[in-house]
């Protein structure tokens, strides 16, 4: 499914690919002016994933992590070393995720994959960039230790992976989660940019940040 932008001078176009047993958004974002690209979370499905970008016609520069779970970096190293690009991100504090890949993969019935380390890890911050758009990140433990948030501030969207959805939040019950640590990176991090923030997240359907605030049960209709 297609998130193109409102107009037809909107900076941005996206594409949502539903990747793993886990249907975990996997985002073909590029920049409208430069068709440049980057591929956000591929956590399987490399074929789909490479069908996207072709019918998309952009050229992928690189690909971005949120986090190391094995639905969002499941065919990381395989995108990787078929585009010939760099990984940016996570933080470093999801390293034992991505060094225990096979391993978590094998948990779930998931072959194929391999354990990776990205080109730059990303920290609170640091901007990444595609195109001429750039985007700040947000380091926002809780998920886990090491799950980042990519804000672009003039478009008013975020890339939020596994911390807020739709009516909920990311699990903490996984090894590194914080259930504490989450809601406060949520309520002191990303909703103090703005209500108007829209964001597409790790599962299901995007939401915009004045939704969740008032209306997530997880947040208890926060002012803040």
């Amino acid at each position: 499914m297609t998130h193109d932008a409102q107009n037809k001078t909107a900076p941005a176009g996206a594409l949502i690919v539903p990747v793993s047993p886990f249907q975990q958004n996997c985002t073909v974002l590029w920049c409208e002016s430069t068709r440049r690209a980057t591929v956000i979370d591929p956590g399987g499905d490399v074929p789909q994933i490479l069908a996207a970008i072709e019918q998309a016609k952009v050229t992928v520069d690189q690909i971005w992590i949120t986090h190391g779970h094995i639905d969002h970096v499941g065919g990381a190293a395989e995108l990787r070393d078929t585009l010939k690009v760099p990984i940016e991100g996570p933080h470093l504090a999801d390293k034992y995720l991505l060094d225990h890949v096979v391993e978590s993969g094998a948990n779930f019935g998931m072959s194929g994959v391999r354990n990776f380390a990205p080109d730059r890890w990303l920290d609170e911050g640091d901007t990444v960039k595609v195109g001429d758009l750039s985007f700040d990140v947000y380091h926002c433990p809780g998920h886990s230790p090491g799950s980042v948030v990519l804000v672009n501030n003039g478009m008013r969207f975020a890339i939020v992976g596994d911390v807020l959805f739709n009516g909920s939040v990311g699990r903490t019950d996984l090894p590194g989660g914080d259930h504490a640590a989450l809601i406060r990176s949520i309520k002191d991090k990303l909703l103090p940019l703005g209500d108007d923030i829209g964001f597409i997240c790790g599962h299901g359907p995007g939401s915009n940040f004045g939704h969740e605030r008032r209306t997530n049960p997880f947040l208890d209709g926060e002012l803040g």
